[in-house]
């Protein structure tokens, strides 16, 4: 059971640092306020009026101004993750050292019970010694 909470425990911790370290951009097509496309990986894809479409139109005085906009939300993750054990002082250092080897002692399981008496066999019972004293546990 504590081997499996374990395993679940550290699994969402490392989801979580990769999680937090992950960094992403958000691009957006609007023509006019309607959002045409939205990607997260890749380009967006455009409504069909690219820049080039819209400088010959605008030439030929067919549109005044462009109508589209693409906007892009860029979300940075955490770049520093590393912490310097050299930024402690000798005190901290040496707190730390003992406190993890005593807190992963206390999980180590002991190997092998020791028995001491079972390579011992038991006294052979002639009488029943309780019954013919009558002494009864109750």
């Amino acid at each position: 059971m504590k081997k499996g909470v374990q395993k679940y425990s550290s699994l969402i911790l490392a989801l979580l640092v990769l999680v937090s370290t992950f960094s992403f951009t958000i691009e957006k097509h609007f023509c006019g306020d309607l959002l045409v496309d939205q990607a997260v990986f890749s380009k967006v894809k455009d409504c069909g009026m690219s820049s080039h479409n819209m400088d010959s139109m605008m030439n030929s005085g067919m549109l005044s101004d462009s109508c589209c906009t693409n906007t892009h939300v860029a979300i940075d993750g955490q770049d520093e993750l590393k912490i310097s054990f050299d930024n402690l002082n000798l005190d901290q250092q040496v707190f730390i050292a003992a406190f993890s080897v005593s807190f992963i002692e206390l999980f180590e399981n002991s190997l092998e019970q020791v028995i001491p008496f079972k390579d011992y066999s038991p006294p052979i019972l002639v009488t029943d010694i309780h019954l013919m004293d009558q002494v009864f546990l109750i």
